[in-house]
C-alpha cells in the first residue's frame, strides 16, 4: 500500500528556528541511534517514520556508525525513503555524522579531512542521497588540528555534500574556536548536538550560553537518559528495555536504586503536572529558548505519539523547577 502523509502533520508541531539562520526544526526530532539497525524489524522503523512524519517531524537524525551494525541504520533509512518517501525530500531535514570508529586501519574515526569526507560519501551511498541536509563532526579529536577538521566541513559545503555543518559533543571552549573558524571560512556552524538531560547537565555551564553569543541551535541528545527518565525501569528492568539489550548503551549497573528513587519522585511531580514523565523531562529541555529541538529515540510509534505531547506545556513555576533542583540534588 502506497504511503500518503497526513495532509495536516504540519498544523500542531511547534518549529523553531535554528540559531540565526534561516532553517526551522521541529520541536522533536527523531533520531535514528540505536532502533533502526538491522537487529531490529524494519516493518515497526517504517511505521515508525510514517507516524513521525504524520506528526509534522522534519528532521530525521543519524550517523555513519547508527546501527547495529554500524552502516545499517542508515541503510534501512534509505531503503524506507526510497520506497515510502519518494517525492517528499524538499520537506525532509536528513543529517548525519562521523567522529567514532567506522572502519579499519588509520582512516576510519577522528577528525581528519581524509575521513570525514571518505565517510560522508559512504553515508550517502548507503540512504542514496546527493546530499545532507546536515552534516556534523561527531566528537572533538586531540590529536588532528581543529582547523583541518572545519576545513573539511567547509569544503564538504562547497562539495554540495551537505548545506549546513555542525559539532557534536564539543566542550564550550573548544565548541567557541569551532565556531570561530568556520565562520571565518564563510561556512558558519549551525547546531551542536550535546548530550543533556536532567541527569546530565554539564551544558549549563558555559555551552549554552557560547552558543546563544554566536546564534549557533542546540539540539540535545538522549534527552531520557536512555529511557531512565521514563517510568519503564520503575518496577525493574524489562526484558525489552535498552539496559536489558546486550546492544544498548544503559547499562544494568546504572540503574542503581538511588537513580530509581530520584525517577519515582520526578514521575509523582509529572503526574501532578498531567504529564507522562517522559513528557515533563522532554518539556524541561524544551522550556529554555536557547534549545532548538530535542531529539528522541523510539523503539515503538506510541512512544513518539507520547513525547509529541511534550512541547504542549514547557512552562515551569519556580516551585517547581525548585522541586526538581531538590529531586536531582538527592543522595
Amino acid at each position: 500500500m502506497t504511503y500518503r502523509p497526513n495532509h495536516t502533520r504540519y498544523d500542531s508541531m511547534e518549529y523553531r528556528r535554528c540559531g540565526r539562520s534561516g532553517l526551522l526544526l521541529p520541536a522533536v526530532s527523531l533520531g535514528l541511534w540505536h532502533n533502526f539497525g538491522h537487529v531490529d524489524v524494519l516493518e515497526n522503523c517504517r511505521k515508525i517514520l510514517h507516524l513521525a512524519f504524520d506528526s509534522g517531524i522534519t528532521h530525521f537524525d543519524l550517523a555513519n556508525n547508527y546501527g547495529p551494525p554500524p552502516g545499517s541504520a542508515e541503510e534501512n533509512f534509505g531503503r524506507i525513503l526510497r520506497q515510502d518517501f519518494h517525492g517528499y525530500r524538499d520537506q525532509l531535514i536528513i543529517s548525519s555524522k562521523a567522529g567514532y570508529y567506522m572502519w579499519p586501519g588509520p582512516y576510519g574515526e577522528w577528525g581528519s579531512r581524509k575521513y570525514l569526507v571518505a565517510s560522508l560519501d559512504q553515508s550517502l551511498q548507503r540512504m542514496g542521497l546527493d546530499y545532507v541536509d546536515i552534516f556534523y563532526h561527531h566528537r572533538p579529536d586531540p590529536n588532528t588540528p581543529l582547523e583541518e577538521t572545519m576545513m573539511a566541513l567547509d569544503h564538504i559545503v562547497r562539495q554540495g555534500k551537505a548545506l549546513y555543518v555542525g559539532i557534536s559533543n564539543y566542550p564550550a571552549e573548544e565548541a567557541a574556536k569551532a565556531i570561530q573558524i568556520l565562520r571565518q571560512l564563510g561556512t558558519p556552524c549551525l547546531i551542536h548536538q550535546p548530550k543533556y538531560s536532567m541527569f546530565e547537565r554539564w551544558v549549563e555551564y558555559g555551552l549554552l550560553d557560547v552558543l546563544e553569543k554566536e546564534g549557533v541551535g542546540c539540539i540535545p541528545f538522549s534527552p531520557l537518559a536512555q529511557g531512565l527518565l521514563t517510568d519503564k525501569y520503575l518496577k525493574g528492568i524489562p526484558e525489552d528495555s535498552r539496559a536489558h539489550k546486550p546492544t544498548g548503551f544503559l547499562k544494568e549497573s546504572e540503574v542503581t536504586p538511588e537513580k530509581i528513587d530520584k525517577v519515582r519522585r520526578l514521575n509523582e511531580m509529572a503526574i501532578r503536572r498531567d504529564q507522562t514523565l517522559a513528557q515533563m523531562a522532554l518539556a524541561w529541555i524544551l522550556k529554555d529558548k536557547r534549545i532548538t529541538s530535542v531529539l528522541i529515540g523510539v523503539s515503538r510509534p506510541e512512544q513518539v505519539t507520547d513525547s509529541l505531547q511534550s512541547f504542549r506545556n514547557t512552562w515551569f513555576s519556580e516551585d517547581e523547577l525548585r522541586e526538581i533542583e531538590s529531586i536531582l540534588g538527592a543522595a
